[in-house]
């Protein structure tokens, strides 16, 4: 059995796909068709289809016209070992999109998000409440996550 993802872009899709696996080491396309019938979103052969990896996350997205556009109810979460692939990621992924509140940020495509330190989860469940208390609230303050910042308010 396997599992994957599938995202349903309206136009651009290859661009997007370009630049998730240029920004996420260790990702790849891993198939490129397109729908070779006649089909609800159009003719024979207008219907692409590509299979990629994001990380070791399984995705496969079409581009096939207008249907629902993406909203929060998915986000690809990617947590980060540093600043620096924070910063990165961010920069990249805002281009033409939207930044939101504790880490969420919307691509120039509609897709949301979640740029997170590791850091971050391990703070939020320390064995002491009032650590992960502090780290939560100084995350709510944040737009972009910032490290050193939650580390500071895990300090108390």
């Amino acid at each position: 059995m396997k599992v994957t993802q599938h995202l349903w872009f309206e136009k651009d899709m290859v661009a997007a796909i370009r630049l998730y696996t240029s920004l996420i080491p260790g990702s790849a396309v891993t198939q490129n068709a397109a729908v070779m019938a006649d089909n609800p979103s159009g003719p024979a052969g207008s219907v692409k289809i590509v299979g990629f990896t994001l990380g070791d996350q399984n995705y496969m997205a079409i581009e096939a016209g207008p249907l629902d556009p993406f909203n929060h109810a998915f986000s690809i979460m990617v947590q980060c070992d540093t600043q620096a692939e924070i910063d990165r990621l961010w920069d990249a992924l805002k281009e033409g999109g939207s930044v939101e509140q504790c880490g969420w940020l919307k691509d120039r495509w509609g897709l949301s998000w979640q740029i997170l330190p590791k850091r971050l989860g391990e703070l939020m469940n320390d064995k002491d409440p009032a650590v992960a208390k502090r780290v939560a609230e100084k995350m709510m303050t944040m737009v972009k996550l910032d490290i050193a910042p939650l580390e500071e308010a895990a300090k108390g």
